[in-house]
């Protein structure tokens, strides 16, 4: 019964996930200016209805522990809920996703930014006093605009999840059918922040002092934007030159950058396209869009190679596979290799090779590059501290916004605004993936140096072993697998740690 069961939901969950694929993809890239999400839910209401997600919770409870029925299940029981609750709050989704396209930030001299312009702005806006009155304006929008709606929908979310009765709460059915670890996860995070916190406030305070005449505890959130953007460096990191680097690149370890014509790159500016780019798999492994508005410089070869690392992997899935393993799964899989790609930007063979970076330069962007990773990982490791008790249930919602700050701030050494709470939240603990994809990525990229040498990502026998043993097997396995089958290692941060070390020691 159970195999039956499961395939009746594998014949009935492909379309809708197809469907509901591509018309996000079109709004994501500005082709649409709104997408209506309940007409598609309710076409495909056969897949995610109660009936549905009951069958999902039987064969889940019934698979013997260890086979492959019990892991069908879960991935597929995983989605129900993830659906169901997306059936739920399609109103409130549709919203968002049009304010995001029409909405436009309010000036204090009366003009008008686009928001999804608004965080590209901030970050090549020189001016200090400019960029904060930008990012002040931003703050004010969302605050009034947004977050009510994501404050909603979260609330939505967690009573609906309970509601299911799959585990005691919101965070522990996350934990339980999410194949996410968040507790174990947040007290490596909580050593993380502990163990990096001598190097951060040295690393922060140089940064700080040369690059922006600031000392620690006087930054904001919009002048880590524009240290991010790294514009020093723009002469080595050309727009024309981005992406026929990148694909260079793939050819020398023999991946095909188009995959055969299934990966499409949309790199152009578009009004409506979100700043944010993103990968969109809308049909796995046969269309695959690749989504960048170009902000600049180095910060746009890190995100094009990001996403190329998600385009390939969803790419070369091999197409027997199972629903489940084709589409759902732990999305950490698919952060950590599009980390692994991306984290080549701090590479010193990589970056020399293939933008021209030599000597007291090249040393200079490495040293910076450290700066960034170590920001960035702090920052999501007190997203997850903040997420857990945001979700958690302690936490009263008048204290919400100030905690939000409080935590932010703390691991940043940035002033964050209240006003962003609920805005800078990723549904579903995804703050936890992208953690444990970095943890993953430096577990692959030591794998992969033992086997192909330090410029593996020129090696051609490397390319043909990637498809194989990582990208053809979709999301079958959770990061934690993936990393006892390839590297022999569970995830941690400590390979983490010593690669920043490098790279403050430029």
């Amino acid at each position: 019964m159970t195999r039956d069961a499961l395939d009746r939901l594998r014949r009935l969950g492909e379309p809708l996930m197809v469907e509901l694929s591509r018309a996000l993809w079109r709004v994501g890239a500005g082709f649409e200016r709104e997408v209506a999400l309940r007409p598609i839910y309710e076409r495909h209401a056969a897949a995610i209805d109660d009936d549905a997600l009951a069958l999902a919770l039987e064969c889940w409870r019934a698979a013997a522990d260890g086979s492959d029925e019990r892991r069908a299940a879960r991935l597929l029981l995983d989605w129900e809920v993830e659906m169901h609750v997306g059936r739920a709050v399609a109103e409130l989704d549709e919203r968002e996703l049009a304010w995001e396209a029409t909405a436009s930030v309010a000036l204090a001299d009366g003009g008008l930014v686009p928001y999804q312009r608004i965080s590209i702005d901030i970050a090549n806006t020189a001016d200090r006093g400019q960029r904060l009155a930008l990012d002040a304006a931003r703050g004010r929008t969302v605050a009034r605009e947004l977050a009510p709606i994501r404050r909603e929908r979260f609330a939505r979310e967690r009573e609906l999840v309970e509601a299911l009765g799959v585990a005691p709460g919101y965070v522990e059915s996350v934990e339980e059918i999410g194949a996410l670890p968040l507790r174990a996860l947040a007290a490596q995070c909580e050593r993380f922040l502990r163990d990096t916190e001598a190097m951060w406030c040295d690393v922060l305070r140089e940064t700080l002092r040369r690059d922006l005449g600031l000392d620690p505890g006087d930054a904001a959130r919009a002048d880590a934007l524009v240290l991010a953007r790294a514009s020093g460096f723009d002469a080595w990191f050309g727009a024309h030159d981005m992406e026929p680097t990148v694909r260079r690149q793939l050819g020398e370890m023999t991946l095909d950058p188009e995959a055969g014509g299934r990966i499409r790159y949309d790199t152009a500016e578009r009004e409506g396209k979100r700043s944010r780019a993103f990968c969109a798999p809308v049909r796995i492994p046969d269309e695959v869009h690749l989504v960048l508005r170009p902000q600049g410089g180095a910060s746009d070869w890190t995100t094009l190679l990001h996403e190329t690392g998600h385009a390939l992997h969803f790419a070369n899935v091999d197409r027997g596979r199972p629903f489940e393993e084709r589409w759902l799964g732990d999305n950490s899989v698919t952060e950590g290799y599009a980390m692994l790609f991306d984290h080549r930007m701090q590479d010193r063979g990589w970056v020399g090779r293939y933008t021209g970076l030599s000597g007291a330069d090249l040393a200079r962007f490495l040293r910076r590059a450290g700066y960034e990773e170590l920001r960035f990982v702090r920052r999501y490791c007190a997203k997850l501290l903040y997420e857990l008790e945001l979700h958690g249930g302690a936490l009263p919602e008048r204290d919400v916004p100030a905690r939000y700050a409080e935590l932010l701030s703390s691991a940043t050494g940035f002033r964050y605004s209240p006003d962003d709470a609920y805005v800078d939240v990723d549904p579903r603990f995804y703050a936890g993936r992208y953690l444990r994809a970095w943890q993953l990525q430096a577990l692959l990229a030591r794998c992969l140096t033992e086997r192909f040498d330090e410029d593996w990502w020129r090696n051609p026998r490397s390319g043909p072993w990637m498809r194989g043993e990582l990208f053809s097997m979709g999301q079958r396995e959770t990061a934690d697998e993936l990393a006892s089958r390839v590297a022999g290692h569970a995830l941690d941060f400590a390979p983490v740690t010593a690669a920043v070390e490098r790279l403050l020691e430029s």
